[in-house]
């Protein structure tokens, strides 16, 4: 078994508060291990859409996605 390495951090401040994904049901769960979409490193989860995905990798999207759209958001509005 390999470690995994951490993904380095962003120059962007983290979004407080990023919402946590509940997996624990098993149709998150895969036999066969598949790079992550986001990291690249192997797992057996996967998301909604049935694309590998580490939970933590999938938390961090969400929370840069959320942050991306409040940034555009705060333009649109000035």
């Amino acid at each position: 078994m390999t470690a995994r390495a951490r993904r380095s951090t962003s120059a962007k401040a983290p979004v407080a508060g990023p919402a946590l994904l509940d997996w624990r049901d098993s149709s998150h769960w895969s036999s066969r291990p598949a790079p992550c979409r986001y990291c690249g490193f192997d797992t057996q989860l996967r998301d909604s859409k049935w694309k590998p995905a580490h939970k933590t990798c999938a938390e961090e999207a969400l929370a840069q996605q959320a942050a991306d759209a409040a940034d555009a958001y705060r333009k649109d509005t000035l």
